[in-house]
This record gives structure tokens, C-alpha cells and sequence, in this order.
């Protein structure tokens, strides 16, 4: 493909592409141009390096997130709307939630999304520093929620390229855990439980409650006189 063409937004969506096949270790250039039918210098023509690319993929997919009617509903609504859309985009991006803590991510989609956080929590009637800490709350619950997910993606990516067979290192591995569960009574009564075979499969239902959980919290403080 040559060179004129090529677009930033077209990289950013096939790299987009790449992260969530391969994850960050396995974004390059050379990859990405292969997708894309180009050399890898043609890439640097509109990219400058694989931070940047980063940061760029990490800002397009906030723009899948829909943002709630804040004026025509109330304001936990949009909050539980707006987390939960977030966490679904997180969670088909698992390589989003690595590089929260390894690359410096901004950009307008991001920005747009938390300005409308700050408006959600400033029409339920928290004072602007306080604004901050619920939205900055909100953000780091739904952030953890997705660690499991994003790690269990992470690791069967792994094993698969180190030859390993990933079900056997899985079955091997919750064995262990098992065994370690047993010595200890809370864990050993759940053994064999439901909530202990389809946790792993349900998550969604511990991400609800512990949301529901949050937001009440944020309604007891305001109902208490806010800060």
C-alpha cells in the first residue's frame, strides 16, 4: 500500500485490532504494517512512535461508550449507565487496563467522558473537589473490576505462546488452588459451591453489586449533608 494511502485513523483502527489480538507485547510496527499492507516506515509518517500509538488507540475507544442522558434523567442512572459502558469497553479491550499503569494516556475521547463524570456527580450535588473524589472513585472500581478478565486474557495468551497447553496449566493450577482453599474454613465451605464454579463465568453480577454498592454509598453521604 503505498504511502499516501495510508491514514492516522486507519492505523489507529487496525493497531486497535492488533491490541486486542495480540495485547501490548504484541503491538509493533512491523505487525501493524503487515496488517495494514505497508511498509513499517510509511507507519512513522503519521505515527511518531508505539507510545503514540498507544495513547491513540486508548483514546478511539472511549468513543464506544454512550453517553447517558444527563439532562432528561436522573443522576445515578447516568452514573450506573456510564460505568457500566465503561467496563463493558474495558473488558473487550482488556489491553486498555495494562496500559493504564504503563503508558500516559489522554486525548479528547477520554476528556470528553470524564467531564461528563464530574457533571454527573456535580448535578447529585457534590461540591466540585468532592465531584472529583466520586468520580475518581467510580473510575478506579470499575478500573479493578477488569483486572480479572484482562489478566485471565493475558495469561492464556502467554501459555499459548509458550507451547504449554493452556486448559492443562488452568486444570493444574486450579488444583493447587483448591488444595490451598482447603485450609481455610470461608474458602473451604465454598468449595464445590455454585457461587465458587460460576463465579469465574458470572462476573457481570459481582461488578452490579459492587457498583450498586458504591452509588448508595455516594447517596448516604449526600443524604448526611455531602463532605
Amino acid at each position: 500500500m503505498p504511502r499516501d494511502t495510508l491514514t492516522a485513523d486507519r492505523i489507529v483502527r487496525a493497531a486497535i485490532e492488533l491490541l486486542d489480538d495480540e495485547g501490548l507485547d504484541g503491538l509493533n510496527m512491523r505487525s501493524l504494517a503487515q496488517r495494514l499492507g505497508s511498509a513499517a516506515t510509511a507507519v512513522y509518517w503519521h505515527i511518531k512512535n508505539k507510545d503514540d500509538l498507544v495513547r491513540l488507540a486508548s483514546d478511539a475507544v472511549w468513543d464506544e461508550v454512550e453517553l447517558p442522558a444527563l439532562d432528561t434523567g436522573d443522576w445515578r442512572t447516568a452514573a450506573a449507565a456510564h460505568a457500566t459502558g465503561v467496563y463493558a469497553m474495558l473488558t473487550r479491550h482488556p489491553w486498555l487496563v495494562q496500559a493504564f499503569g504503563s503508558h500516559l494516556l489522554y486525548g479528547p475521547g477520554q476528556a470528553r467522558h470524564n467531564d461528563f463524570v464530574l457533571a454527573v456527580y456535580e448535578k447529585a450535588g457534590f461540591a466540585p473537589a468532592d465531584a472529583d473524589r466520586a468520580a475518581a472513585t467510580t473510575l478506579a472500581f470499575v478500573l479493578g473490576s477488569t483486572l480479572g478478565p484482562a489478566a485471565q486474557v493475558s495469561l492464556n495468551r502467554r501459555l499459548s505462546r509458550s507451547g504449554e497447553g493452556a486448559e492443562q496449566a488452568m486444570a493444574d493450577a486450579m488444583a493447587s488452588a483448591t488444595e490451598t482453599a482447603r485450609r481455610f474454613p470461608r474458602l473451604r465451605e465454598r468449595l464445590g459451591t455454585t457461587a465458587a464454579t460460576e463465579y469465574a463465568g458470572a462476573p457481570d453480577d459481582s461488578f452490579a453489586f459492587g457498583l450498586r454498592s458504591v452509588l448508595d454509598g455516594f447517596e448516604a453521604r449526600l443524604a448526611a449533608g455531602g463532605a
